[in-house]
């Protein structure tokens, strides 16, 4: 008598590496139409500011004792980075390496799940191919969202990514709250990260971009988490090699912002993939579990179950996979 088919649980180590590999990214100042550039250095500066954080009522209600807690100095040392008072334009450079082999999780401790999901995977990949994801990467590449805040209020953006070939993008000309744009050059792009993603070559891409600022401006380079309370500052930058930095963590965040698939698309846009659609700058999970739009349900029903979500919830499926992280089920 033939055995019932085994019903497929997640696996309890599930494991998938990222696909988008990225560095951290340096900065370097110089003048627009200039082809030489210098590194910006970390400086550090001392400064008395005032109390402006939110008192307490007892405080606040008696006007003597506001008095005397406004006049209290408050002493500040911080790391600063700004453009020389003879430069206008901010250069940053990272690399990007695309990976493939997708289908198969770095780690996996039940071979039954693993079969399922490379099934899944691979029907992913035969029906919808990996060109809608690298578009999306391309046009986060293109429209210099890796700048964060460095972008605002920007006069000119400028982006090269050299590959196979390099391209030139005028980061104005591709939006942040969409991924409407199409051109040759961006779709030659996506091409080429596709072809990373698909695992049919090695694709590694150099990104140089420059943004026009104003002489003397403050630029912000990643900052760093201030873990020992005994250090003598409250503001900590991030450098590479004594050269002003971002972190690939906070350069990898912003080529991933491609879910517009969220319930919450219309509030804010665009959002980082993440497995219930976080945004710690909202303090919101746009993806809630029960609403079963969060990416542990959708991949369980997924494979556990055949239920094969809608074709916008298969590429925010895909792209989770593609970020990487650990995903397996959690003991009771």
């Amino acid at each position: 008598m033939a055995k019932a088919p085994t019903a497929v649980k997640t696996a309890s180590v599930l494991a998938f590496e990222r696909k988008l590999a990225t560095s951290d990214a340096v900065m370097y100042s110089g003048s627009w139409q200039g082809e030489t550039w210098q590194p910006i250095c970390i400086q550090e500066k001392a400064v008395r500011g005032t109390i402006s954080n939110r008192l307490k009522n007892a405080l606040t209600n008696d006007p003597a004792k506001l008095d005397a807690e406004i006049q209290k100095a408050n002493l500040q040392r911080v790391d600063v980075a700004a453009l020389p008072a003879d430069a206008d334009t901010l250069q940053v450079k990272f690399t990007l390496r695309v990976l493939g082999n997708l289908s198969t999780p770095s780690v996996c401790n039940d071979r039954a799940y693993q079969d399922a999901l490379q099934q899944v995977i691979d029907g992913y990949i035969s029906e919808h191919g990996f060109a809608e994801l690298a578009r999306r990467y391309a046009t986060n590449l293109a429209n210099g969202r890796f700048f964060w805040r460095n972008r605002v209020g920007a006069e000119k953006i400028i982006v090269r990514v050299t590959g196979s070939k390099t391209w030139t993008f005028d980061a104005y000309c591709y939006a942040l709250r969409d991924f409407s744009a199409s051109d040759k050059d961006l779709e030659a792009l996506a091409q080429e990260i596709e072809k990373g993603l698909s695992g049919e070559g090695f694709v590694l891409l150099n990104v140089e971009a420059q943004v026009l600022l104003g002489a003397g401006q403050e630029i912000f380079p990643s900052q760093e988490l201030v873990l020992d309370s005994n250090s003598s500052k409250s503001r900590l930058l991030y450098q590479v090699d004594n050269v002003a930095g971002m972190h690939s963590q906070k350069i990898g965040n912003a080529i991933r912002t491609i879910d517009t698939w969220h319930p919450k698309v219309d509030e804010l846009g665009a959002i980082a993939v993440e497995p219930y659609g976080s945004v710690t700058s909202r303090g919101v999970a746009c993806r809630q579990p029960k609403e079963k739009m969060d990416f542990y349900t959708l991949l369980d029903n997924w494979v556990t179950k055949g239920q094969k979500p809608d074709a916008e919830q298969q590429h925010y499926v895909m792209a989770v996979l593609i970020r990487g992280g650990v995903f397996g089920e959690k003991g009771e």
